[in-house]
């Protein structure tokens, strides 16, 4: 898949496409007087303010759109970069991309997806393909890299082994305390866990992040209560709502015994609260449900989920932003850039009614009768 700017065709008043000559013509100048302007070359700073304006001026007046393969010609540049993503359909993804090509059409750049799904041999191959193509950079989404990139590498949730790799990354120890604070004050002590996919680029450091703020706020964490979703490639063959599913029916199997779940992301929190709602239980009322992300289908979910928010769009602009930052001035030193979460508060958690912990606490007497 190709990204770029979709404008419409600069004609001028026969109908032929406006060119550099035609400006030219038109303000009585040099063309490579107006290519320096738009080009924004370093000779553009002895050129006349003045001037300047009558060209930027006529530029609008007539849509012009300079030619990229001259641009190429004239810097022997591409303009044009690269996104490798497991899976180009997930919310998560798509909300990242969608950042990512707003920032990348504003500062003029053409750009390739790849959609890897996991498979090894793409992942390996991909960024030698693409360079073969010309790309200035390459943007990581949940994607590992072992080995050392000629261009500019961008990471967001950061599973590459690489050296030189800026990041973008969510602060999951704030996360997690927000999240476990959210229910502990809603008094909830049994709280069972979604743990991400092993090899997920967020898995380990939100996990660990968990455990530290379940230990700083007195929330045990019971093994019977936790639950994976699987491990990557393997868990792209299906949604995250289904993984969750399958999760919380596992977790129903082997206990019932408590009143909330985190899950890992939006996705299979959508996923654990059909399958509690198959089971003859309600959200929140019976079990209260937190995601992560806070994905566009999280405000419309019934209950509407609450969620921990990262600003998905916002990071996709960081790692472009970033990106071409590093392809531009080549000095720039990478660095982790720390995106604060947020709480958002909606309709899948709720407090713990003293008449629902007698409840429960009842229901658990008859089970352990039988």
């Amino acid at each position: 898949m190709v990204g770029q700017n979709h404008h419409s065709n600069s004609l001028n008043g026969n109908g032929n496409r406006v060119t550099l000559k035609f400006l030219a013509k038109q303000l009585d100048l040099s063309p490579t007087t107006i290519s320096v302007v738009i080009s924004d070359s370093p000779l553009a700073a002895t050129i006349a303010e003045k001037t300047k304006k009558r060209i930027w001026e006529a530029v609008r007046k007539f849509n012009y759109r300079p030619n990229v393969f001259a641009r190429y010609l004239h810097g022997k540049r591409t303009y044009c970069v690269a996104v490798l993503v497991p899976d180009i359909g997930d919310e998560f993804s798509s909300s990242l991309i969608s950042g990512i090509e707003k920032r990348l059409a504003q500062q003029g750049y053409f750009y390739f997806v790849v959609s890897h799904r996991g498979a090894p041999e793409l992942i390996e191959k991909s960024p030698d393909t693409l360079l073969d193509r010309g790309v200035e950079g390459m943007i990581f989404i949940n994607t590992p890299l072992g080995r050392v990139l000629p261009v500019p590498v961008v990471a967001v949730s950061d599973i590459t082994e690489a050296p030189d790799v800026s990041s973008i990354v969510i602060d999951n120890a704030r996360a997690a305390r927000l999240a476990l604070k959210h229910l502990r004050a809603l008094g909830h002590r049994k709280i069972a866990f979604f743990r991400g996919p092993d090899g997920n680029g967020d898995t380990e450091d939100r996990w660990e992040s968990v455990k530290s703020a379940a230990a700083e706020l007195r929330v045990q964490i019971d093994p019977k209560l936790t639950r994976g979703l699987g491990k990557y490639p393997e868990c792209n063959d299906t949604t995250m709502a289904d993984l969750g599913y399958h999760a919380a029916k596992e977790l129903l199997k082997a206990s019932r015994d408590f009143t909330a779940l985190v899950a890992f992301n939006d996705g299979s929190a959508i996923g654990a609260i059909r399958a509690f709602r198959d089971a003859g239980l309600k959200v929140p009322k019976d079990i209260s449900v937190i995601g992560f992300d806070d994905i566009d289908q999280a405000a419309f979910n019934v209950p509407r989920l609450t969620t921990i928010r990262q600003p998905l769009t916002r990071m996709g602009e960081l790692a472009a932003s970033t990106l071409i930052k590093r392809i531009e001035h080549p000095e720039e030193k990478s660095a982790e850039i720390l995106v604060e979460p947020m709480l958002v508060v909606r309709e899948s958690t709720c407090a713990l009614a003293a008449s629902q912990t007698a409840a429960r606490n009842s229901r658990l007497r008859k089970t352990t009768k039988r």
